[in-house]
């Protein structure tokens, strides 16, 4: 018999020989006096209540020990599971690699989604093997992942699922490509002018104008673009320096610049100087008006700019005449204003 047991019966049978002792005490009340029936039940009731407190202390011991040879033998069992888990696991491992080794690329996914619960390293198992449907088929059922499963499609080149899939993700740029991809120019271009419509509502013209020129061919949108951006102060310098630079034609970028500076308001001045000292390096039919264009913006400023003097050097980058008279007239202007 274990402690357990035996505590608990003692206590059983206490409480049972309590109860016939009560009675005893009791009946006494028929050749005894009250009070000393009643004095000799409260004695009796302390000392059987303390015995009572003793053999529950007991009792609470004895469980709180078996509780802990329980988790102990639990955790045990716990650390050895894991171990055999563990080295269940790692042959599994061992074995995927062994496909992946030769190349046996679906029986390395098996592996991976079956015995070791893991669809995302099954499913690019099979993208690197080349089975993309089937990956595809894996990252979308298994995983809902709609971007890698689109990747796989077009990788089959199964560009109608993958073109759907694209839909779904709102990524309106790559239902074009891909309907360019099939020579449906007439869906890409839609979905094209699409994207340009974003960009433009969020004042990107440049990204505006890199779709219409490279993705629709339309090199007349994209200017169109670039300028409204300079008119309408969006991306003002970025717009006027793409614009300038997708004129090819030398004397047509001429008159461009000749004619685009006559419409210049006075705030945007600054960012035409800017522009002009991209143009003055790119060729050296540039040189003389970019050069006179400059020197008309720097007479303009000068008087409320005074370090706009400093942009002269850009332009007359071999001449030590102009850098000396840039260092005179700074010298010149500092005594005037501490005199």
């Amino acid at each position: 018999m274990n402690k357990q047991k035996f505590i608990d019966k003692f206590m059983a049978a206490f409480v049972l020989l309590a109860m016939f002792k009560i009675i005893g005490i009791v009946a006494q009340l028929f050749h005894e006096s009250f009070w000393s029936v009643v004095g000799t039940l409260i004695i009796f009731l302390i000392v059987a209540f303390i015995i009572l407190m003793v053999i529950a202390s007991l009792k609470d011991k004895e469980q709180n020990e078996r509780n802990t040879r329980r988790k102990g033998a639990g955790g045990g069992n716990f650390y050895l599971e894991n171990s055999l888990f563990d080295r269940i696991r790692s042959k599994y491992e061992e074995l995927a690699e062994k496909y992946i080794a030769e190349n046996d690329y679906k029986k390395a996914a098996k592996v991976y989604m079956n015995l070791l619960q893991d669809n995302y390293r099954g499913a690019k198992t099979l993208e690197d093997g080349g089975f993309y449907n089937e990956a595809a088929a894996v990252y979308l059922k298994k995983l809902k992942n709609k971007s890698d499963a689109a990747n796989c499609y077009e990788k089959a080149k199964q560009y109608k699922k993958a073109i759907d899939l694209y839909k779904e993700m709102e990524q309106k740029e790559k239902v074009g490509d891909l309907y360019r991809e099939i020579n449906d120019l007439k869906n890409a271009h839609t979905y094209y002018q699409m994207v340009t419509d974003d960009y433009i509502s969020n004042n990107q013209m440049v990204k505006a104008s890199l779709i219409y020129r490279k993705k629709m061919e339309n090199p007349e949108a994209a200017q169109k673009i670039l300028l409204k951006g300079w008119e309408e102060d969006k991306d003002t310098f970025n717009c006027l320096n793409n614009y300038f630079a997708n004129i090819f034609d030398i004397q047509k970028l001429q008159s461009e610049i000749q004619e685009l500076y006559g419409t210049t308001p006075a705030h945007k001045k600054i960012i035409y100087l800017d522009a002009m000292k991209h143009e003055f390096k790119k060729d050296p039919k540039l040189e003389s008006i970019t050069r006179n264009i400059a020197y008309e913006i720097i007479a303009e400023k000068i008087g409320t700019r005074s370090e706009i003097v400093n942009e002269l050097k850009h332009f007359n980058p071999d001449d030590e005449v102009i850098l000396k008279d840039i260092s005179r007239y700074k010298t010149g202007r500092n005594k005037m204003f501490r005199n």
